[in-house]
């Protein structure tokens, strides 16, 4: 086991940055014109995007110069998930870029750190409501210095789900499967448009269940905040041999314990798993 006191230390660096980088992309937002790009023609993209992950991954390098970093803006390389040797840090410096461009307030910023491929601190800070989750390994979850609980849901019937659809739109028929399956088994969905948010929302009762497919630096933080609020955290889908399952994206699903039996068991028939 990881020592507390330097889990800790991790978690508050990892909130110092996030805090900073919030007000970074906040003050961009409000006080410059808004300059957007595309990655591979269907991303959106925004130069705070990039400024706030070159601050970031900055800070880390010159703290930790032997840390890797597994980056969505600056370092993409997913084959960074599968070494375990060194320490991992997870980012996205703007999760809900698109929400962010046309002025909605569900933006956060995502910092996760993970040893072994295992996470073992997380930050989420979301600037416009100036709200900030955060967990470290074995000692809960908060949301502003307050510990957060799941909703308790216990019936598919009577709970509130989010999820998301991505960029390309290639292959939308298995989602829309999914999405029909829930819709008429669930109470109702929520499009958030931030991965981080819907998950750290599960962690605090705001919603009840979330499922999708997203990349490392969309879930990695969210997700121990998730399970360090009691939330049960896993895939409907099945995780890859000797892949760590904390930073495997596929068919992720997060929920109140109580329904994710059943939801995973909706899930799975929806997509032809079983």
């Amino acid at each position: 086991m990881p020592n507390p006191d330097y889990l800790q230390a991790i978690t508050d660096f990892g909130e110092a940055l996030a805090l900073e980088a919030g007000e970074l992309i906040r003050r961009e937002r409000e006080e410059n014109t808004l300059r957007t790009d595309y990655k591979e023609q269907t991303e959106l993209v925004t130069h705070a995007d990039v400024m706030a992950d070159e601050f970031i991954t900055g800070a880390i390098r010159k703290r930790f110069p032997d840390h890797r970093i597994l980056s969505e803006e600056t370092m993409p390389d997913l084959s960074q998930a599968e070494e375990l040797d060194t320490p991992l840090w997870i980012v996205d410096p703007i999760d809900g870029t698109v929400n962010y461009a046309y002025g909605h307030p569900q933006v956060a910023v995502s910092i996760a750190y993970a040893e072994n491929g295992q996470v073992r601190s997380g930050v989420v800070h979301a600037p416009f409501p100036g709200e900030t989750f955060r967990a470290t390994e074995s000692m809960g979850a908060t949301l502003n210095g307050a510990p957060i609980r799941h909703s308790g849901a216990d019936t598919p019937r009577q709970s509130l789900f989010a999820t998301g659809f991505p960029y390309t739109k290639d292959d939308l028929a298995p989602l829309i499967r999914r999405l029909d399956a829930m819709i008429h088994q669930c109470r109702d969905l929520r499009r958030i448009g931030s991965a981080a948010l819907d998950i750290c929302w599960v962690a605090c009762g705001r919603l009840d269940i979330y499922y999708e497919n997203v990349s490392p630096w969309d879930f990695a933080a969210a997700r121990l905040i998730a399970k360090e609020a009691g939330a049960t955290v896993g895939h409907f889908g099945e995780v890859p041999e000797g892949y760590p399952a904390d930073l495997w994206g596929k068919d992720i699903l997060i929920s109140a314990p109580g329904v994710w039996a059943p939801v995973r068991s909706i899930l799975r028939q929806a997509s032809g798993y079983e």
